[in-house]
């Protein structure tokens, strides 16, 4: 009986012997994850090679756009550079490379919107449309008239009045037409710039279909491997 109650007790051997191998499932388990995440990175490089192909086609409709519409606007301006003989005698040798030119493209524009800045300075010592005081002028000859001032001083300050309206007048003029000069030079670069994004984005664009491509191949090989 002892010899029965020591074989129940003792404990069972353990096996010897090398380990397990994986089983086939857990393999096929991994190889549909790989083949998963492949497809997942398929499906996002076509997302992404569309979402390229779109915003360059984007893009370049706006930079055409930007350049149509500066020239349509400018050309409607009838603006033309002075001839190389008159910017050398005014001293505007910078812009002889423009002489006689329509003023029709963003660079044209910012060129001439600098030319007529150079005679804005000459008008009234620098100053903008905004600080000629010709209301003032105006109100001191009424004010003279008023006072029974002698015709001379009220000539004189009728003049200045002259004078100062007619400044104001051009300065408000050649600064508008400034303005809108280098508001088209702005689209310009902006359509330029648009222009630049639009051949990046194709290149994405083309980039992102190779690797596309390249994802189908291997996914392609790997279903005759298996």
């Amino acid at each position: 009986m002892t010899t029965t109650t020591l074989n129940r007790m003792a404990p069972s051997a353990a096996p010897d012997g090398p380990a397990e191998a994986p089983s086939a499932a857990t393999s096929g388990d991994v190889k549909l994850r790989r083949r998963t995440i492949d497809r997942v990175l398929i499906g996002f490089g076509v997302v992404a090679t569309l979402a390229f192909f779109v915003a360059g086609g984007l893009l370049t409709w706006g930079a055409t756009f930007s350049s149509d519409y500066v020239h349509d606007e400018l050309a409607a301006q009838n603006v033309t550079f002075p001839t190389a003989e008159e910017l050398k005698a005014e001293g505007r040798g910078d812009l002889v490379g423009y002489a006689g030119e329509d003023v029709t493209t963003g660079a044209k524009a910012e060129a001439y919107a600098g030319y007529i800045g150079g005679h804005l300075d000459e008008i009234a010592g620098g100053q903008t449309y905004s600080q000629i005081d010709d209301r003032g002028a105006r109100t001191a000859v009424e004010e003279a008239q008023a006072s029974g001032a002698s015709e001379s001083e009220i000539a004189e300050l009728q003049a200045t009045a002259d004078q100062l309206t007619g400044q104001r007048d051009s300065l408000f003029k050649g600064e508008t037409l400034r303005g809108l000069l280098l508001s088209a030079y702005a689209w310009s670069t902006v359509g330029v710039i648009a222009g630049y994004a639009a051949i990046g984005a194709f290149a994405a664009a083309a980039l992102m279909a190779g690797l596309v491509i390249a994802g189908f191949v291997h996914v392609a090989r790997q279903h005759r491997t298996t």
